[in-house]
């Protein structure tokens, strides 16, 4: 399925509050994020094998996904949305590159300012994920490597919070810059936002492993090593709920979509999502993506609308 967003040229009265956004969900979100992954780092640094790192690894990839959603800005101006986590990842790009840089033993592992230079399917979260949760040939450079990864991701981290401190401003002053020439264009980039952030929601973290009927597609859930795959559509729903209650106060068809949706994702006892390819499993999860698509269009009714933003579905067709 795929979420198209057509801009009405006909202005709408103001509904999403900027300031509260950016208070309340985004600053803090990306402080949190730039704190979790300095805690990683330097874990990293005092030891780097698998079991003392999981913990601190866990906590910054769960405030990952509580900014992921914001794909514009800083994230967007820096290039760094695949280097912060590589998934989709159909050709296993990442274990290819990981597996290259073994090979050789590449010294870059030492270098933080060259680290950032290396194939972003090598970097970020996905990688030191594969790196934390298989097994290693090489467990010695292995180590070498996440450190170098964490590292990275604590580096990033920390570019993304500061250059949100900058762009909230051109935000807050929209119709005073060129970046954002009316409030309306503000609003308008954060409801994007919660858009796409639900449709990859719907389409990815649940549309990839689930396939189609005959073709389940349990390997290609994200995050499943770690087992984390049902907790990162938890983890998204939350943060995507909250990004709508600051945006906008009064939605109750929406407000109503998210606890359903939730209450269906709490339901699930199935971290991996590996019960795609067993029929009443399976039925459990499409009723989540159902879900999940009632919270989109109840987010275009109350939120897209008021906007002056129209968001038409095409029909689901085994995406």
């Amino acid at each position: 399925m795929r979420l198209a967003l057509a801009l009405s040229l006909v202005a709408a009265p103001a509904f999403a509050d900027v300031d509260a956004a950016l208070d309340r969900h985004i600053l803090p979100g990306h402080l949190k994020l730039a704190e979790t992954t300095a805690t990683l780092a330097a874990a990293a640094e005092e030891d780097c094998t698998p079991e003392p790192l999981k913990a601190p690894f866990n906590t910054a990839y769960d405030a990952w996904l509580g900014v992921s959603h914001i794909q514009f800005g800083p994230i967007e101006d820096q290039g760094l949305s695949l280097a912060m986590a590589f998934w989709p990842d159909p050709k296993d790009r990442t274990g290819k590159a990981l597996r290259d840089l073994a090979s050789a033993t590449d010294p870059i592992v030492d270098d933080p300012d060259s680290f950032g230079e290396v194939s972003v399917a090598a970097q970020g979260f996905t990688a030191l994920e594969r790196l934390l949760y298989e097994s290693q040939t090489d467990p010695d450079y292995a180590c070498q490597l996440a450190v170098a990864i964490a590292r990275d991701l604590a580096r990033k981290s920390t570019l993304l919070e500061e250059g949100w401190e900058d762009h909230a401003t051109l935000l807050r002053d929209a119709g005073a810059n060129a970046r954002y020439q009316s409030d309306l264009e503000a609003q308008r980039a954060l409801f994007t936002a919660l858009s796409t952030g639900l449709e990859f929601l719907h389409d990815q973290r649940l549309g990839r492993p689930l396939g189609t009927f005959d073709r389940p597609r349990p390997a290609r859930a994200e995050a499943r090593r770690s087992g984390r795959t049902l907790r990162h559509i938890k983890l998204s729903l939350a943060a995507l709920e909250d990004l709508t209650t600051t945006m906008a106060a009064d939605t109750p068809q929406t407000q109503a979509a998210f606890a359903e949706a939730r209450a269906r994702a709490a339901a699930l006892n199935d971290p991996t999502l590996a019960g795609v390819a067993d029929p009443a499993s399976r039925f459990k999860i499409e009723v989540l993506q159902q879900a999940v698509r009632a919270v989109q269009l109840a987010v275009i009714e109350e939120i897209g609308n008021p906007l002056g933003i129209q968001a038409g579905f095409n029909a689901l067709d085994g995406d």
